[in-house]
């Protein structure tokens, strides 16, 4: 546990850049096993009349400087939890803490701080603002922070140098290839030096030797710069390259597995498992198909759930192709 530097209980107080003496105003201070740990997490979206819940009391353990993947198929909840643990909303039940600091009952001014200076950002749509050179987009997280232009300078320059883009700082986005522009959200997510990043899908629409370059650098983050990383992820070769594994299935932590692992000890379980919950989700499409043919669910409800349910299927066979059955 870190020292508190605020009197004020109701306050957190999250490590910067790793020092103990150096702290933000956050959340209070609490013991917990693990960096980032969530307890029973529930999340209820309203949809009009009809509620999703996109999470099922998920709990999680990550320690400090691991780099784990988050894999399940589309609706799962893995992007969910991403936003519950990045500051972007608070979940409908359940704790949350992130640097060892409880973040449940956070106020939005401490979510904010939080996404500033703690929690980096790296969205599947990149979020880059168009008008500005990569080098604005780099620096523009820092000038929230006041800091002062030669900081600026030296930090963005630095972070550019870092993801191999010194000579294409002064270009747009949609002057830059699609891993530019990764890299470039790469950087703007380490403008502030948060000791967490997570990252959405981060090689979601890169080809094969691209992603490979930037999971490199995801790396060089993880393991250089000493960042605790989340990456969300449908490809199982990048997975296979973190420190752990969280598969999640309706909202739900189905397994959590070192990479060695994941490929022989429990293979059979496994199996079994995905054989189970595949039968499970036909079985609830033909259901559903069923009740919409009877007009006893409305066509948007049918369009999405039926979305979702395939996206499931889908991803449950592609995994059992990969286990050779």
């Amino acid at each position: 546990m870190r020292c508190a530097c605020s009197s004020d209980t109701s306050a957190l107080d999250f490590p910067i850049h790793g020092a103990e003496s150096e702290c933000v105003k956050g959340v209070g201070v609490i013991d917990v096993v693990s960096y980032i740990q969530t307890e029973d997490l529930v999340k209820v979206y309203k949809l009009g009349n009809v509620e999703v819940q996109a999470l099922r009391g998920l709990s999680i353990k990550i320690d400090q400087g691991e780099m784990v993947a988050v894999m399940g198929p589309s609706g799962s909840g893995k992007t969910t939890l991403l936003n519950i643990v990045g500051g972007l909303t608070h979940a409908t039940a359940g704790r949350t803490w992130v640097a060892e600091r409880e973040i449940t009952n956070a106020t939005p001014a401490e979510l904010g701080v939080l996404r500033q200076r703690v929690v980096g950002h790296i969205f599947q749509t990149l979020n880059l603002i168009p008008t500005l050179t990569a080098y604005e987009n780099v620096e523009l997280p820092m000038l929230a922070l006041k800091k002062t232009g030669a900081e600026r300078k030296k930090r963005t320059t630095e972070l550019l140098d870092t993801v191999g883009l010194a000579l294409r700082m002064n270009h747009k986005p949609d002057e830059l290839s699609g891993g530019e522009k990764q890299r470039v959200a790469i950087a703007s997510a380490l403008a502030n030096d948060p000791p967490v990043l997570i990252c959405d899908e981060p090689t979601g629409d890169l080809d094969t030797e691209t992603g490979a370059k930037i999971v490199q650098f995801l790396h060089t983050v993880n393991k250089e710069m000493g960042k605790t990383v989340i990456v969300v992820t449908h490809d199982p070769a990048i997975a296979r390259q973190t420190d752990r594994i969280f598969r999640i299935m309706d909202g739900r932590i189905i397994s959590v597995q070192r990479p060695s692992d994941a490929e022989a000890v429990n293979a059979a379980l496994m199996v079994q498992m995905y054989r189970d919950r595949l039968n499970e989700t036909n079985k609830e499409i033909a259901d559903l198909e069923i009740l919409f043919r009877e007009q006893r669910v409305s066509p948007e409800n049918f369009a999405e759930r039926w979305h979702n349910l395939t996206e499931t299927r889908g991803f449950l066979e592609r995994e059992l192709h990969r286990m050779g059955f």
